[in-house]
């Protein structure tokens, strides 16, 4: 256990930090300081949001707006970059030194804000805690397969593995693994409005709902350093808010509450710049296998032989969002475009052909379920286009039902629907977690479907370590998926962030995870 003494804080540092200027903004480096003025201006970035934070704790929920602070104040043992899909180091360098052991070599002389060291027991803290703590819509329930965190040494991390997890390294690089200061937080508690993380950002001021101030960390040692001084975040009502700010400078960058329609307006201007980036969340419609029609495996394949992707994504979303063919997203390990290659173009002859080689005498009689609230307000658009496409075939006849969330996902897990309308967001960026939620019993969308085949290569991908053979079972399985459709992914979202035309990089600070990075940033 390191001391106290060892790793005394330096409150008169701190306090300084904290004295300092939160209002100061400063343009780049080209810019002069203030005439008899020493010390240039801080470069200060304002963000505006939609989001609201539950949480700063990692320990705690673990929804959007709480990841995004978390990203940016805490540091990670491993990290995925820009364009580069599998985890760096960022803390530590880590390494499997067998299928169960997985070690991770801390860089020495890391700190905290509060000048406290970095050591391996605070990993280990840090894992046992968010372990314990099992908060309700919390992240503890991605590290089932974690056994236990050992500190041979003050730099060396061991996880022990339960059994064979080729994810672990993917699961280091979310908000859930986040380093946190043994000695400031409370084992057996949240805390919910306070931060002590080793991340590009330490927390100068919060107001829970409202604003955040974040000043850059000089101590961080890791490949997300800030390029500018501080960021203040200030969480808006809505999309009409979002526009003005960042359209009358209130705000230098905005995300997260924009409709499609607004995105086009400011698009079209010449005001402000509209970056897109690659969503890591999809959609799809399931099958439930409790229904007779969609239990018949030529049900499935007709309906994915006629459904016309970017018909949807046009007409339903403006073109706002990709057709997607798999699945598992581009971009991924092991992505392959199984939807495409096995039903080609949409047409109604191959799957007239189905129907009747099956012996289903048409139009079959599909119940849909929709729900007009969680899944945004162009969800009807998109069932209404699925109902036109599947009737203009004369091969189904569509009845659409709808429910308010949480009402709807009762219903559609207990098969109240032959086909039902569904969206997911990973945890974490890997292939694997697109796949177990439709193979394995009890999936967050398991819908009754079963294959020994499928649960072997989820077996095969998730132990496996050699990458190209690992990247070797998920496209099986994806094409597996594909002949057996018990799901039909539709399109994948896009991440949009709405800018000045003086700022800097904004593309690098996406997260396909729907997230921000601030420390690229500057103007």
């Amino acid at each position: 256990m390191v001391t106290v003494l060892k790793r005394r804080a330096v409150w008169l540092a701190l306090a300084g930090v904290l004295a300092g200027s939160l209002a100061g903004c400063g343009k780049s480096g080209a810019d002069k300081p203030n005439e008899g003025d020493t010390t240039p201006k801080e470069l200060v970035i304002k963000v505006a949001t939609t989001d609201t934070v539950s949480s700063l704790d990692p320990a705690g929920p673990y929804e959007i707006g709480s990841r995004t602070l978390q990203a940016n104040l805490f540091q990670t043992l491993l990290t995925i970059l820009p364009d580069k899909p599998t985890p760096v180091p960022d803390a530590a360098d880590c390494q499997y030194d067998a299928p169960t052991t997985y070690t991770c070599s801390l860089k020495d002389g890391l700190t905290f804000p509060n000048g406290h060291e970095l050591e391996s027991s605070d990993v280990k803290f840090s894992f046992d805690r968010m372990l314990k703590l099992k908060t309700p819509g919390g992240p503890a329930g991605l590290f089932t397969s974690l056994a236990s965190v050992s500190t041979p040494d003050r730099l060396t991390a061991v996880f022990t593995l339960k059994k064979p997890d080729a994810r672990l390294p993917y699961l280091l690089t979310t908000t859930a693994a986040s380093i946190v200061d043994e000695q400031f937080y409370p084992a057996s508690k949240l805390l919910n409005d306070n931060a002590m993380g080793s991340g590009p950002y330490q927390l100068r001021s919060y107001q829970a709902g409202s604003t955040a101030v974040l000043g850059k960390f000089k101590g961080y040692r890791g490949p997300r350093a800030a390029q500018n001084d501080s960021v203040e975040v200030s969480v808006v009502p809505n999309g009409s808010s979002l526009s003005k700010a960042v359209t009358t400078g209130q705000a230098d960058v905005a995300y997260h509450g924009f409709g499609p329609g607004t995105l086009d307006k400011l698009r079209a201007g010449d005001q402000v710049q509209v970056v897109d980036g690659g969503s890591a969340e999809i959609r799809f419609f399931s099958f439930h296998m409790r229904s007779t029609v969609a239990r018949n495996p030529a049900v499935r394949r007709a309906v994915a032989q006629l459904i016309d992707r970017p018909a949807i994504a046009k007409l339903a979303y403006g073109d706002h969002v990709t057709p997607l063919y798999s699945v598992v997203p581009p971009g991924f390990a092991g992505h392959v475009e199984p939807f495409r290659t096995q039903y080609k173009e949409p047409g109604k002859v191959a799957a007239a052909a189905i129907l009747r080689e099956a012996g289903f005498t048409t139009p079959v009689t599909l119940n849909v379920g929709w729900t007009p609230s969680q899944y945004g307000v162009r969800a009807k658009a998109e069932v209404l286009e699925l109902k036109r496409q599947l009737e203009a075939s004369g091969l189904f006849k569509v009845v659409l039902r709808s429910a308010e969330w949480p009402k709807y996902l009762q219903l559609a897990r207990a098969g109240a629907y032959d086909l039902y309308q569904a969206g997911l967001f990973p945890d974490y960026l890997d292939s694997g977690d697109y796949l177990q939620p439709f193979v394995r019993d009890g999936g967050l969308f398991q819908n009754g479907y079963r294959s020994a085949a499928a649960n072997k290569l989820m077996d095969q991908e998730i132990a496996e370590q050699n990458q190209l053979e690992r990247e070797a079972s998920l496209t099986e399985l994806q094409n597996l998926l594909a002949v057996d459709a018990p799901v039909i992914p539709t399109w994948q979202g896009r991440v949009t962030v709405v800018a000045g035309k003086n700022i800097e990089d904004v593309d690098r600070t996406l997260s396909p995870l729907s997230f921000l990075y601030f420390s690229p940033l500057r103007k």
